[in-house]
């Protein structure tokens, strides 16, 4: 594990709103992050369906560590914008969000992403939502 990789999984590991939805760092590169989460009922709105705020969570901070790989050693991130498009329903097994920098400035990183949807042991998914997202570099 390289020192990025071991930064965004100690960070990741501090978040207990990540632990409390069950969400795990799935896969961490060069302004890519990945994290997994298992469907659960208490995750679910009232038709069943993984609540919007359960997917826009794992967007967001796939997005923000996915920012934290291009960021200053010196600095911590956090998000100052995103827009979500929900395109249908959240039902699958299993979830992935998917966080990617566009571009890295000083200040602001622009991320883009998605969260897909998988059934059963195929890799074949359904993209349940897209997100954009403008991160912010902090100071620690």
């Amino acid at each position: 594990m390289n020192d990025i990789q071991k930064r965004i999984a100690d960070s990741f590991g501090a978040q207990t709103l990540m632990a409390t939805l069950g969400a795990k760092l799935a896969f961490v590169g060069d302004g890519e992050v990945h994290i997994e989460l298992p469907f659960s009922t208490h995750l679910t709105q009232q038709h069943g369906y993984v609540h919007a705020g359960a997917i826009t969570s794992i967007a967001d901070t796939a997005c923000g560590y996915a920012a934290l790989t291009k960021a200053p050693v010196e600095c911590e991130v956090v998000t100052a914008e995103f827009k979500i498009n929900l395109l249908r329903p959240a039902l699958g097994d299993r979830f992935l969000g998917i966080g990617r920098v566009q571009n890295a400035g000083k200040l602001l990183t622009v991320c883009t992403g998605e969260v897909r949807a998988f059934s059963g042991t195929t890799s074949a998914y359904k993209v349940v939502a897209l997100i954009q997202a403008t991160i912010a570099n902090v100071r620690q």
